[in-house]
């Protein structure tokens, strides 16, 4: 059976630094960034916890293959993206670890 994956993109609460990662588990990974789980990790350095976009795929190789195609555009490119599914930059994690 394969197993789906999820592109996201986190940010900043003040929108300046973008991550975009992958997963098969949104809900855990959310987790893990919102409490700084990985203690050397990018996220946890710059404080790039908030959910603002996300893509489910099927296959979790098709969410890898968008990753890499992500991280090669300019920040505009994602910028637009974002605001294309959320133009506000809202929080999109149903969860609160504060």
């Amino acid at each position: 059976m394969q197993k789906g994956g999820y592109v996201y993109i986190t940010t900043t609460k003040k929108n300046t630094v973008l991550y975009i990662g992958v997963t098969s588990d949104i809900s855990v990974r959310d987790y893990k960034h919102k409490t700084k789980f990985y203690e050397n990790s990018f996220t946890k350095k710059y404080n790039v916890d908030k959910l603002v976009y996300y893509e489910r795929y099927d296959f979790i190789e098709d969410a890898i293959k968008r990753e890499k195609q992500l991280k090669n555009w300019r920040r505009e490119k994602k910028i637009n993206l974002i605001k294309s599914m959320n133009p506000e930059f809202k929080e999109l994690s149903m969860f609160s670890y504060e």
